[in-house]
């Protein structure tokens, strides 16, 4: 059974491991490099700041315990739009649903905690696997020009996805089965 769990400061080194396995696994998919990660970039405080981001919900999917996929959701700069980024998951589980879990959630986050109206995303151009995952979500190409890659010339794709309307009901209705508070010295107070 996949379950969720949210991530906070203190929760780190499970959020390093998902991380670098991305980076290390999917190097094609983000605009981080695992080098820039590792060595000097390895280190804690630099961890548990990307945990501690204002505003932001950081959230891991586990199958029998063994982290599995990793997404987070962030304040995008606009008040009324969220972003989803960090989104990963295991090849080994690629395909059972994982993927879905945590964009569900990104997106429950987006409207019951940040009452936003979007929530966007960028994606590397290319990565048709993960453009036809968030297209299934109702993500749409914006046709706005995406973040410089480091060639100087290709730029991400930004897609967005409206959360209004019914959809949004159905969001502020649900409750994610499965899912289940961080245990441990990460867990935000009640």
């Amino acid at each position: 059974m996949i379950e969720l769990r949210v991530l906070y400061e203190d929760d780190w080194p499970i959020w390093r491991e998902l991380r670098l396995a991305a980076l290390a696994e999917a190097p094609y998919a983000f605009g981080s490099t695992l080098s820039e990660w590792q060595g000097e970039g390895d280190r804690e405080e630099r961890w548990r700041a990307r945990l501690a981001m204002p505003g932001s919900h950081n959230v891991i999917a586990t199958i029998d315990d063994r982290p599995v996929g990793m997404a987070a959701g962030i304040p995008a700069e606009t008040a009324d739009e969220a972003e989803l980024i960090s989104f990963w998951v295991s090849p080994s589980v690629r395909g059972k649903g994982v993927g879905n879990r945590l964009i569900r959630e990104i997106e429950r986050w987006a409207v019951c905690d940040r009452a936003v109206s979007t929530l966007r995303l960028a994606v590397m151009p290319g990565n048709d696997r993960a453009i036809a995952l968030y297209e299934r979500h109702g993500f749409r190409d914006t046709g706005k020009p995406g973040e410089l890659l480091r060639d100087g010339v290709s730029r991400t794709q930004v897609m967005a996805k409206a959360l209004t309307g019914t959809e949004e009901r159905a969001l502020r209705q649900s409750s994610p089965t499965g899912f289940k508070p961080s245990v441990g010295a990460g867990v935000a107070p009640a």
